[in-house]
């Protein structure tokens, strides 16, 4: 029982911690251009490499 009494309290910690987390992410603008990360393999390099 003393077992739930110290992990109960960090499993709360650790959920708040990570959607403190989530929330300071969406206010930085992490989550803005979802498609432009995904379209951007699509692009193709101007550089060319040379042999």
């Amino acid at each position: 029982m003393n077992g739930l009494a110290v992990l109960i309290p960090i499993a709360l910690g650790l959920g708040l911690l990570g959607l403190a987390a989530f929330f300071w992410s969406l206010r930085r603008g992490q989550f803005d251009d979802l498609d432009g990360a995904a379209l951007r393999i699509f692009v193709e390099d101007e550089e060319e490499t040379s042999p």
